[in-house]
């Protein structure tokens, strides 16, 4: 049995384990990556990648059918499958090489293919051998939870790590759970051709996101044919035939929706089985790993990263910024705390929903009568109309004297806009800084500024407006 003695080891290759690892070298720490499957974690493989280049596909398809309202008239418009699924592999093949096990090893990281367990607080064991280190890192990310349905493991049925391989397009797919992957596959799967039924438990359709806009989103998903079924549960599931069949009660009535196709999309189960966590005293619950703000676990040297982390923001954005503030704790004096309070996040819907700090009925509860709406309808907005854009809303909440404390955006690249409030949260802008910013014309992201300028428009009045109109007559 071989053994090595390091600086810092990552258990998990997905991104906090992948930062982790690279940044540690970089820095000069001996470092060691230990993943038992592939290199790249679930949004190279089952996520972010492969679910972006199927939406890609998705919206070709749909905007080549809605070219008539520009004038254009495609002769065609034909999905093959088959070609799509080769589109999202060759993506993924494209971005592999940068979380590989042969560029790590070129970083000066020492890669280890098996499972982890912990031996000790400082000491690894990865099939024969042992690898011990001053501060290991737990980043061993999420897999797709099973509900406990009756029937359920009897039926074929897909998850995100599946969906990407099925064999051919499903006439009627079912889709378990309207959380952001299930609607973002759902409208995807719509859009190339499949008929889809949502079943939600929730009464009300994305309640993390801003009331008035989640519902602009739902009714632009039910017009494009997304059957969204909320209140609904599961209550069993059968194989009739080349059918898969949904039992499933809404307000105590039971009835069936058939479909060939079944995609469970209802949450995320961590993975900390097989580590030894219990007998080194890292805890845990349903969640994952329990740290503190630092992301200690509460054994010395032992942190954890990335959606293992228990009430943490299950993103690849966030599992990065959690990997950076591991290193500083580890690696350097001092102590420095994830915040997630500006931290955004975007559903690649079309249009796309983004988001980032307060909605507004939070901003309320917080701030009381002094929270100020700012709102602006993108329909109204030059660049939006030249492009036939879908409806969309950009809306920004502040606090009583103006500060951003909430910016949620509905439209065309809404995830590429929500940085600018994002930074407006982050650095304690008002809408008064954002509305003096030039932005450039047209652009989509100009209806920002165009909302920030109601705040001011609505404070010019009384006093402030006979004072401009008599100094423009007289000065």
């Amino acid at each position: 049995m071989s053994e090595r003695t390091l600086d810092l080891i990552a258990v998990g290759g997905g991104t906090a384990g992948l930062v982790t690892a690279a940044g540690g070298a970089g820095l000069g720490a001996r470092v060691a990556l230990v993943e038992r499957d592939r290199l790249g974690g679930e949004c190279l493989w089952n996520g972010c990648v492969p679910s972006k280049a199927l939406i890609a596909a998705s919206r070709a398809a749909h905007a080549a059918r809605t070219a008539p309202r520009l004038g254009v008239h495609p002769s065609d418009v034909r999905v093959a499958f088959d070609e799509v699924l080769d589109h999202v592999r060759r993506v993924q093949a494209r971005i592999a090489p940068n979380d590989s096990s042969e560029r790590f090893r070129g970083l000066g990281v020492h890669v280890v293919e098996g499972s982890a367990r912990f031996i000790d607080a400082h000491t690894i064991q990865v099939g024969e051998e042992r690898l011990k280190a001053r501060h290991i890192v737990i980043a061993t990310g999420t897999r797709p939870a099973v509900p406990s349905i009756p029937g359920l493991t009897d039926v074929p049925y897909h998850t995100n790590e599946t969906i990407f391989s099925i064999d051919a397009l499903p006439r009627t797919l079912l889709v378990l759970g309207g959380g952001p992957i299930g609607i973002e596959l759902a409208q995807a799967f719509a859009r190339l051709g499949s008929t889809v039924y949502v079943i939600e438990t929730a009464s009300d359709f994305f309640p993390r996101e801003d009331r008035e806009l989640a519902v602009m989103l739902q009714q632009q998903l039910e017009g494009e044919g997304v059957r969204l079924m909320l209140n609904t549960t599961a209550t069993a599931v059968r194989r009739e035939g080349e059918d898969i069949v949904l039992t499933v009660t809404r307000d105590g009535v039971p009835h069936d929706v058939r479909g060939d196709a079944l995609l469970v999309a209802v949450g995320r189960t961590p993975n900390v089985e097989g580590l030894g966590l219990d007998e080194i005293g890292v805890r845990t619950d349903k969640g994952g790993v329990i740290t503190d703000g630092a992301l200690r676990t509460g054994v010395t040297g032992v942190y954890a990263a990335g959606d293992i982390v228990s009430g943490g923001l299950k993103f690849t954005h966030v599992a990065d910024h959690m990997a950076r503030s591991v290193l500083r704790n580890a690696l350097f004096p001092g102590l420095s705390k994830v915040d997630y309070s500006g931290v955004p996040w975007v559903t690649y819907t079309d249009p796309e929903l983004a988001h980032v700090g307060l909605t507004e009925a939070q901003a309320r509860e917080r701030y009381g009568s002094g929270v100020g709406v700012w709102r602006r309808e993108l329909a109204s907005v030059d660049r939006v109309m030249t492009d036939a854009g879908p409806a969309g809303l950009v809306k920004i909440i502040t606090a009583p004297k103006g500060r951003v404390v909430g910016g949620h955006i509905l439209g065309a690249h809404a995830g590429d806009m929500i940085g600018e409030l994002t930074m407006a949260v982050t650095l304690k802008l008002t809408v008064g800084q954002i509305a003096s910013v030039i932005h450039p014309y047209p652009t989509t992201a100009e209806a920002i500024r165009q909302a920030s300028e109601q705040r001011r428009k609505a404070g010019f009045t009384g006093w402030k407006k006979s004072l401009v109109s008599w100094l423009a007559q007289h000065v």
